[in-house]
């Protein structure tokens, strides 16, 4: 099959969630025989020169180059009407062009979006089956976050996410199949009642790339890997800090947190003053920092879809802390494969489980693994999704020649 792939994030290098679960489907699109082309945006011109390297899992791609200054601007001129800032954000006249001009010009057996900011580019075309991968339902990480931010920034937020609603809605109908990430996004996206045809396929993990390593870890070190310029990060890592940290240093005075991710703002830095807390920033590569801490902890407040973060630490044999609402987007059991807690008490006395038990830690490294093995392979994701795109397509060609 012919494949327009449209996706708001250009998928290479796949170096963050965003990018990792479009990379993955295109690789294997592209190795199933099917002929891809990448439509999406880049922020910089050293991004668009890094977006080259997906260059073997593509036929073709189109590349919309725009700017921060510009994208924050069309977001506030949507403020006031109907139409999502957040697909302000994402679109890009240029890439618009080149879409239509792909559409004009080529013939399509299949147009696949990942992320509802840019379903824009094709809602309108009707000839083409079309799925829309919602991933997460980002209306309702906009609702969540109004409840956490003071007014009247609460009230931006809420006003986006009813405004994200709608339009979820409305892209739903639009299009042939909407997906979703985890079983608990899909039944959120079910429960629109939109009458669309709707399925879900997890993320996957490449549990050869994050695998166990053979040096020894460090027992009185944890560790929290994310994106520090992320507001659920931020906020995740803030709570602890002044919730549960001291908690873990009266029992545990030499234990150690790194808080591992790019673009930290000050008041992230500020907690690397905390004693035996470190910020790094940016690493090249995260797996020693998780590799060398006794467990990974994520206690989430929000969460939507699946933390790759989890699914990663997982993979390389480092049990995980983390809260019900963050587990809730693995497909992992609590007590078995991962320890859950949600209050600063029992977060603390799950940590302390751990790094106080080396039995109980390899007892979690060890079926943590096996866990994502079993349950979170990209082999086995892409097998999902090529179900989904071949009852998409056979049941357009359906409904196509029924009215032909």
């Amino acid at each position: 099959m012919k494949i327009l792939y449209v996706c708001h994030r250009f998928p290479f290098p796949p170096k963050r969630g965003g990018k990792i679960r479009p990379f993955n489907m295109i690789r294997h699109l592209t190795a199933s025989g099917h002929q891809v082309t990448v439509c999406s945006l880049a922020r910089s011109a050293a991004e668009a020169e890094e977006g080259e390297g997906i260059a073997p899992h593509v036929v073709a791609k189109a590349i919309g180059l725009v700017s921060e200054p510009l994208q924050w601007a069309r977001m506030i001129v949507r403020l006031p009407v109907p139409t999502p800032s957040s697909m302000g954000y994402f679109y890009s006249a240029d890439l618009a062009r080149q879409v239509r001009h792909l559409l004009a010009t080529q013939s399509w057996d299949l147009i696949f979006v990942h992320c509802s900011s840019v379903a824009q580019y094709v809602e309108h075309v009707t000839d083409v089956p079309k799925i829309l991968d919602f991933g997460d339902m980002d209306s309702q990480k906009w609702l969540e976050y109004a409840q956490r931010k003071p007014f009247p920034l609460s009230l931006g937020y809420w006003y986006e996410g009813q405004k994200m609603l709608a339009a979820e809605k409305r892209l739903a109908r639009r299009f042939d199949l909407c997906t979703a990430t985890t079983r608990a996004e899909w039944q959120t996206l079910d429960g629109y009642g939109t009458g669309a045809t709707t399925d879900w396929f997890p993320n996957g993990v490449d549990a050869q790339f994050f695998s166990p390593a053979d040096a020894p870890y460090d027992a009185d070190t944890i560790s929290f890997i994310g994106r520090m310029d992320y507001y659920p990060n931020q906020e995740c890592m803030s709570r602890f800090c002044a919730q549960t940290w001291p908690l873990l240093k009266a029992r545990r005075p030499a234990l150690k947190l790194l808080i591992v991710g790019a673009d930290p703002t000050p008041e992230m830095r500020d907690l690397g003053k905390l004693p035996g807390v470190t910020v790094t920033g940016s690493v090249p590569d995260v797996r020693p920092f998780i590799r060398g801490s006794a467990l990974m902890v994520a206690p989430l407040a929000i969460a939507r879809g699946t933390q790759n973060k989890i699914l990663e630490a997982m993979a390389m044999g480092v049990p995980v802390v983390t809260s019900t609402i963050a587990a809730g987007g693995v497909d992992a059991i609590a007590g078995e494969d991962l320890l859950v807690a949600d209050t600063p008490q029992e977060t603390a006395d799950a940590i302390l489980c751990i790094i106080s038990d080396p039995a109980e830690r390899q007892r979690l490294a060890d079926t943590g693994r096996a866990r994502m093995l079993s349950h979170h392979s990209w082999a086995g994701s892409m097998k999902r999704l090529d179900a989904i795109i071949t009852r998409c397509v056979a049941r357009t060609a359906k409904q196509q020649s029924q009215f032909a």
